[in-house]
């Protein structure tokens, strides 16, 4: 197998059409600030030094508030505690964002660098009835383009049936990892209810 460097890249692929390159802005345009203010999910990617990290940021309205054009927060709310992507955050300000918006086939990037805060104020104004993110994440935009649609097309993202049907749980696949220890039939059924009670 041969590994290819980007010389063989540039030699396969050639150079980009001019839609692929003048799509890019370095603040947001008014048509990308009406993507990102309807987005309720994105993925946020980020780097360090123990390596790489892609996490799912979801909200019941936009994901990300506009502080002005080169400027995104990002609230921190409830997850698993891991904080992989906080600590890549902090020792590494390259971030990156994939928004989706249910129905279309074009997805918002977003690459810039990011900083965390647990600023008072800030972490206030996200308040859900008494609940509040522990950190907000603030984002500079470097560049902001659309993807091309062809993956989301490909993947018929948005139609066709349920592929979820028949897979592992959640549950089942801590009790396999745990050897029992963690996980089964009780976290699944716990699930619901905890989530209700934690999604703030």
């Amino acid at each position: 197998m041969r590994w290819l460097v980007p010389s063989d890249l540039a030699q396969i692929y050639g150079a980009p059409g001019p839609a692929a390159l003048r799509k890019v802005a370095t603040r947001l345009t008014d048509e990308y600030r009406s993507y990102i203010e309807r987005a309720r999910f994105c993925v946020l990617s980020t780097v360090g030094p123990d390596g790489t990290d892609a996490s799912p940021r979801g909200d019941d309205g936009p994901v990300v508030r506009i502080l002005d054009a080169g400027t995104l927060a990002l609230p921190d709310w409830r997850g698993n505690d891991r904080i992989d992507s906080l600590l890549n955050i902090a020792q590494d300000e390259r971030v990156s964002l994939m928004f989706f918006l249910r129905g279309s086939g074009n997805v918002i990037r977003v690459n810039g660098a990011a900083r965390i805060t647990d600023d008072a104020a800030l972490c206030a104004e996200f308040d859900r009835n008494g609940n509040q993110p522990r950190t907000v994440i603030i984002i500079r935009i470097a560049e902001i383009y659309f993807q091309c649609a062809r993956a989301i097309l490909r993947a018929g993202l948005w139609s066709g049936d349920d592929d979820s049907q028949g897979l592992p749980s959640p549950g089942m696949i801590l009790s396999a990892m745990s050897a029992g220890e963690v996980g089964g039939a009780a976290y699944d059924e716990e699930w619901p209810e905890r989530a209700a009670r934690t999604m703030w």
